[in-house]
């Protein structure tokens, strides 16, 4: 990944798990939390594609297996948002530009209901099965319910931002200065032969008066 697009996952996920942990998680809404961070993934992953989702996707639940209060295994949600950020990237437009908003949000529906399963299901490989007292339905149609509000004023921002940090502006700074540099070299060729026709020019011209001058002088002493 180049580093526009490292630094800028890296600081949309922090923004988007800080917000999620020290405000959302403390709305202590039914069911399920709404998720920031996979909404946040998922919108760089429509840009970047499969390989840049499944690593933007790790990196994220990585740090939202650390942060706290996490109460599970490191490396879980990690797992999870690996490969949900891999399938996400394959639902990437080829033209880079979404037609309408059906495929996003059709998008973050199986994210979060995938989300919740591939998550319930890891939980319950290392014998952790708090999801069937909480209820997994519940967690599934709050999950879903509540990243479908979300993402309109998630997704559309980030996938945005994420346009625009690919325009890389140190690349055309670099193009600018080749051009005005290949254009500089294209002048400064052609003034040096502007200034070496003229002073062809002025050759001749001189030589000619000269000539014109010896022909006035021969003239006058035949007179």
């Amino acid at each position: 990944m180049r580093f526009n697009r490292m630094l800028l996952s890296t600081t949309l996920v922090i923004v988007a798990l800080v917000i999620q942990v020290s405000v959302l998680a403390r709305l202590h809404l039914p069911g399920a939390v709404p998720d920031l961070v996979l909404l946040t993934v998922l919108g760089l992953a429509l840009v970047y594609g499969h390989v840049g989702g499944a690593l933007i996707g790790f990196g994220a639940g990585l740090l939202s297996d650390l942060a706290p209060p996490a109460d599970h295994a490191a490396g879980r949600y990690a797992l999870v948002l690996c490969v949900i950020g891999y399938l996400a990237g394959l639902a990437k437009p080829e033209t880079g530009r979404l037609k309408s908003a059906t495929g996003p949000m059709v998008v973050v529906v199986v994210a979060a209901l995938g989300t919740t399963l591939l998550y319930a299901g890891v939980g319950a490989l290392v014998g952790d099965d708090a999801a069937r007292h909480v209820g997994l339905s519940s967690l599934l149609f709050t999950a879903a319910l509540y990243d479908l509000l979300l993402a309109p004023f998630v997704v559309p921002g980030v996938m945005a931002l994420a346009r625009r940090a690919e325009n890389d502006p140190l690349a055309e700074t670099g193009s600018a200065a080749k051009a005005s540099d290949v254009s500089s070299g294209w002048l400064s060729s052609g003034t040096g032969l502007r200034i070496g026709n003229q002073r062809g020019g002025l050759r001749i011209k001189a030589a000619r008066s000269r000539m014109a001058r010896a022909g006035r002088i021969k003239g006058v002493k035949r007179l």
